[in-house]
């Protein structure tokens, strides 16, 4: 319940964004979704990962768990492909990124419920797994373009949110904050991010039907919210795992989709408004997941 409480606010803002995208222009909704790509969303990736020191160890151990996770759920996209027939090749790249990316703001909230030390770990796996979860998901949306091997490889490089993530996990394996002023900048960029690309997403459902998803969109999400929280919980039941750390990798495991997937999607042509409802359609469903994943999650952490 605490979830979906938390989440309502946000679905405020994507109806509000419904209900004036026709009155934008699509073009302008184009220019947002830069602005959200080259400087709002990269602000509130650095600000997440540098936010909190980042232990060397932990750094290690808890890096190599999460990313683990999110290749899994990279490499369980190849057993789907056979479903995507009528898909765009771009757009069908834009759609399998909601099998491995995650919404960092809902992971948050969901691992409230364990002891207060789980945020911290959370933090340090959501630092380390976005800059390998959008390096899958540029290399995936550039493998389907005729560039150049090495304009594809500038692409992935170049990257605003690759480096973003990587420039914050560097402050925070300093660890030393930022300058107070320096800090207040990134973190107002970075509290524009979410109501801006919520807004966005909501203009672009306004061209797609949101229920019932295809049969590739269905499988994207199974893989997000089921397949990989399975693979992960029973890992750690037959491990006999237990602690903060299995825990919050649970939780991690079951989070649905990123809200900016459609903005990466549109940024290397793919169909915007057809990934932003999949992303709909995963925040939604995670909405009944989470809260049984979470209560699993509980129970290893000895809550």
């Amino acid at each position: 319940m605490n979830t979906l409480v938390s989440l309502l606010p946000d679905f405020g803002i994507i109806a509000v964004g419904a209900l004036i995208g026709s009155r934008i222009a699509l073009a302008s909704w184009l220019q947002i979704d830069k602005l959200c790509y080259y400087l709002f969303y990269p602000a509130l990736l650095f600000a997440a990962a540098s936010q909190r020191p980042i232990a060397a160890e932990a750094l290690v151990q808890t890096g190599l768990l999460a990313c683990a996770i999110v290749t899994a759920g990279f490499l369980l996209v190849l057993c789907a492909g056979s479903l995507s027939r009528g898909y765009s090749r771009s757009t069908r790249a834009g759609v399998s990124q909601n099998a491995w990316r995650f919404n960092t703001a809902l992971g948050f909230v969901a691992v409230s419920a364990l002891p207060a030390e789980a945020a911290s770990v959370l933090a340090i796996i959501v630092g380390l797994a976005i800059p390998l979860a959008n390096l899958y998901a540029v290399l995936a949306m550039t493998r389907e373009q005729s560039d150049s091997r090495w304009r594809r490889l500038s692409e992935i490089a170049l990257n605003p949110f690759l480096l973003a993530s990587l420039a914050g996990i560097t402050v925070g394996l300093v660890g030393k904050p930022l300058p107070p002023m320096a800090s207040a900048f990134v973190n107002r960029l970075a509290d524009a991010a979410i109501p801006v690309v919520l807004l966005s997403l909501g203009a672009a459902l306004r061209q797609f039907r949101i229920w019932p998803p295809d049969r590739y969109a269905l499988a994207i999400i199974g893989i997000k919210l089921l397949a990989l929280p399975a693979l992960v919980g029973s890992v750690v039941l037959l491990g006999d795992y237990r602690g903060i750390l299995p825990a919050t990798l649970l939780i991690f495991s079951a989070l649905p989709t990123a809200s900016a997937a459609h903005v990466l999607a549109a940024r290397y042509g793919a169909d915007r408004s057809q990934v932003a409802t999949v992303v709909m359609q995963s925040t939604t469903m995670g909405l009944l997941t989470l809260p049984l994943w979470t209560a699993l999650a509980l129970r290893i952490a000895g809550v």
